[in-house]
């Protein structure tokens, strides 16, 4: 499985590239990539803007189409990469915790392995679609995996204008992390912060 950072974001309520902001001395992105290396064989960066990330040396995917929002980006490295399946997160999220990554694709590969989940619910008969946590009862869909079987109806959310990933969540077969398990690792949900704007930095900094 590879790791994707999803970098395309339009970045209209900061001055600066999201994930360039810094947390201790060091820009998000970069601790990301440094973090998800440690689990993943490759991290690769979904941008339309590659002159940006050239320094941190890791593979870039550009959007196939033209729209905007995270579903381009993970479509389009889920239609170019030939890995089955990818992880997600986002270029804004400083505190992401490797225990909850490492937990997620634990079930997943679970969840592939035998025909009940860990937590005892029938699989679809085709396996699951992806893998999603789900904190303050909602899910977070910026932080887990999808599979390529996602692509078809992906295609189709993206034409008809769907932006939200929530919506598009509801179309598929997914294996949800509950927010129960996710607090056991991350009781706060840090993993699911991100910096939108200014006072979501400020208050990063603070944490």
């Amino acid at each position: 499985m590879k790791a994707l950072i999803l970098a395309g974001g339009e970045n209209k309520r900061l001055p600066v590239i999201k994930g360039f902001l810094e947390i201790k001395g060091r820009r998000i992105i970069e601790l990301n990539i440094e973090l998800l290396k440690g689990i993943f064989d490759c991290v690769i960066i979904s941008t339309n803007d590659p002159g940006l990330y050239f320094y941190l040396g890791v593979p870039m995917v550009g959007d196939i189409v033209k729209y905007k929002g995270p579903m381009t980006g993970i479509l389009s490295t889920l239609v170019t990469l030939e890995a089955p399946d990818i992880f997600v997160t986002a270029c804004d999220m400083p505190f992401i915790k490797p225990q909850l990554v490492k937990y997620i694709i634990n079930k997943w590969k679970h969840s592939k392995k035998n025909l009940l989940t860990i937590t005892g619910y029938s699989s679809p008969k085709n396996g699951w679609d992806a893998a999603i946590p789900v904190f303050d009862n909602k899910p977070q869909p910026l932080f887990g995996i999808y599979s390529k079987k996602v692509i078809r109806n992906m295609e189709e959310t993206i034409k008809n204008g769907i932006r939200s990933l929530r919506e598009f969540l509801k179309k598929l077969d997914v294996l949800y992390i509950s927010e129960d398990e996710v607090r056991t690792i991350d009781p706060e949900g840090r993993s699911f912060v991100n910096i939108n704007t200014l006072e979501d930095y400020e208050k990063a900094m603070k944490g």
